[in-house]
């Protein structure tokens, strides 16, 4: 299959983008490189340099490339400056979606397939297993507000127009050519300032739990949903919360740091735990996480090092 992969310059989904070429599709890449680095593009997959906020330039694409999928990572992700500049944000998030389905919609592509939240979505998360996808939204960030308006359009041109559509619910995606600015930014933070002999800040008491999910599980749940999961949303995490503080001892413990921590106050609006449930996508797609956060910060770990 032909699949257009935007963001595919990007931490993850440049990932997604080597695991396609692997299974032998062939993959187009959309990133304007912003935050994507030009070294992650797989040398087998046609790159343009291009925004989705420019609808001229991507029905060029379109019309030269015809994809069958569209497997959507290009956004805006930072929370805090969704907070400062929501305008941008949802230009970015949801005008530059809303070109992609019409696209879709003009050139008959088969599917979409979104990259989504979980934990910036459900807000405090209680239940001991985690959230369902059902679970009660609560989306205080502009950026949660506009990837749940992403799948909400989702639905609306499924209704409309027959666009098949896969949304995926991510945790905290982690793991090699990730950057400071996701969900998951304070491991490559720790892992860079140890590396560099600093101490890192830890805000709050560190026991602020998060569900952190290796990026390698997240290319698999992509390559599954490209045959199976029309027009349903997952959650793609490990239903474990894993605090601040273990990660900081995980990583001190692997690269061998012998300093501590330094805290500092609990930034404003954090959530305390953010867990999810997977059991869905693994009842429906049989997908299961294969690599847990020590196997996982140990690899990431080692490309930092590379």
């Amino acid at each position: 299959m032909k699949i257009l992969v935007t963001g595919g310059a990007g931490f993850i989904g440049s990932n997604i983008a080597d695991s396609y070429i692997e299974a032998e599709h062939e993959v187009v890449i959309v990133d304007n490189l912003s935050s994507g680095k030009e070294k992650n593009i797989n040398p087998k997959a046609k790159f343009y340099q291009a925004d989705i906020q420019d609808k001229e330039a991507l029905e060029k694409i379109f019309e030269s490339e015809k994809p069958e999928i569209i497997n959507h990572h290009a956004a805006q992700i930072d929370v805090r400056k969704s907070v400062t500049d929501p305008v941008f944000n949802a230009k970015v998030n949801e005008i530059g979606t809303l070109n992609l389905l019409e696209l879709a919609v003009k050139h008959k592509t088969k599917k979409f397939i979104l990259a989504s939240t979980g934990g910036a979505l459900f807000g405090e998360i209680k239940e001991k297993r985690g959230a369902k996808e059902d679970h009660a939204l609560e989306p205080i960030s502009p950026y949660a507000i506009t990837k749940r308006a992403a799948e909400l359009y989702l639905a609306a041109y499924h209704a409309n127009y027959g666009l098949n559509y896969t949304v995926l619910r991510y945790g905290n995606v982690f793991g090699p050519r990730q950057d400071p600015h996701g969900e998951a930014g304070v491991i490559a933070i720790f892992i860079g300032k140890l590396n560099a002999n600093e101490s890192p800040f830890i805000y709050g008491n560190g026991r602020q739990l998060r569900d952190y999910v290796y990026v390698k599980d997240v290319c698999a749940a992509n390559l599954l949903a490209l045959k199976k999961g029309n027009n349903k949303i997952y959650n793609v995490g490990t239903g474990i919360g894993t605090s601040v503080n273990q990660l900081f001892a995980e990583l001190k413990d692997i690269i061998g740091f012998s300093g501590k921590a330094i805290y500092k106050p609990p930034r404003a609006g954090e959530l305390f735990r953010s867990v999810l449930n997977a059991d869905k996508i693994k009842k429906e797609l049989k997908w299961k996480p294969q690599t847990f956060v020590r196997n996982g910060l140990e690899k990431t770990v080692e490309y930092f090092k590379r």
